[in-house]
């Protein structure tokens, strides 16, 4: 579990965040959504610790990470694994030297150890075989599956990914939905997504939390999304045209309507 408590950031005038109190649940999903300049990034690089916070607190279960010692960040970044929106692939390492790279940082693992967590991370993500290709050799979502399975090399207890189906198609995008619910499921990670992804919140969204201006202006399930009466959520969710024409056809097609 990690906590967010009280969460301020400002860049000189401006107030990014606005004190935001979120709970993101262990073995579940949990969504960051929001429009463009909503806080979203940010909001995720304090959780991760790539920023500081103006004011509050960020709890990994009973750890502060605002006032974590240095050696207890190393500890802690052992823990965490982080999915980037770009890949953030090294171009001149192969498959294999970019999955094994956090070990290589990380532990005082024998190569053999390390090669055979990089064999299952690949099965994990199916990706069997490409241990020797290069980023540039493979597709953008087979990148993307090379980056989870990077993200899970420690196995993590905490699981960032920062927009990760930034790019793909939609079937694609579906597929890497699928796989951080699998591993979330499998593992009972604390996993927080960054997105704007509308399937995603509707297919993976178990623990969403709705940014507006610098606020939290929604919580709550996938379920709960179409249902709900909160108008920032309801601007955001059918900001498209489609969407909303999807929207009224079932509300026609409901008996009694």
């Amino acid at each position: 579990m990690i906590r967010a408590e009280g969460i301020y950031k400002s860049f000189s005038d401006l107030e990014v965040l606005k004190g935001i109190d979120f709970t993101f649940e262990a073995g579940k999903t949990n969504l960051i959504i929001g429009k463009s300049g909503a806080g979203k990034t940010v909001l995720l690089k304090i959780l991760v610790g790539l920023l500081e916070a103006t004011e509050g607190h960020v709890w990994y279960d009973d750890r502060d990470l605002c006032k974590m010692s240095k050696n207890a960040l190393l500890d802690l970044r052992m823990e965490v694994g982080m999915l980037f929106q770009g890949n953030a692939l090294f171009d001149s390492m192969t498959v294999e030297e970019n999955i094994m790279f956090p070990m290589d940082m990380f532990t005082n693992r024998t190569y053999k150890e390390k090669l055979d967590q990089v064999n299952f991370c690949l099965e994990r993500v199916s990706m069997e075989g490409i241990n020797n290709k290069y980023p540039s050799e493979i597709s953008g979502g087979m990148q993307k599956r090379v980056g989870i399975a990077r993200a899970i090399v420690l196995n993590p207890r905490y699981l960032f990914a920062d927009e990760p189906n930034s790019g793909l198609d939609p079937k694609t995008a579906i597929k890497i939905d699928e796989l951080l619910l699998d591993i979330t499921k499998d593992k009972n990670i604390t996993t927080i997504i960054n997105t704007h992804d509308m399937n995603s919140v509707m297919e993976i969204g178990e623990n969403i939390c709705l940014l507006h201006e610098g606020r939290l202006a929604w919580q709550g399930h996938k379920d709960e999304v179409l249902e709900s009466t909160n108008e920032t959520l309801h601007d955001f969710i059918f900001a498209s045209p489609f969407l909303q024409r999807l929207k009224d056809r079932a509300l026609s097609n409901t008996p009694n309507s």
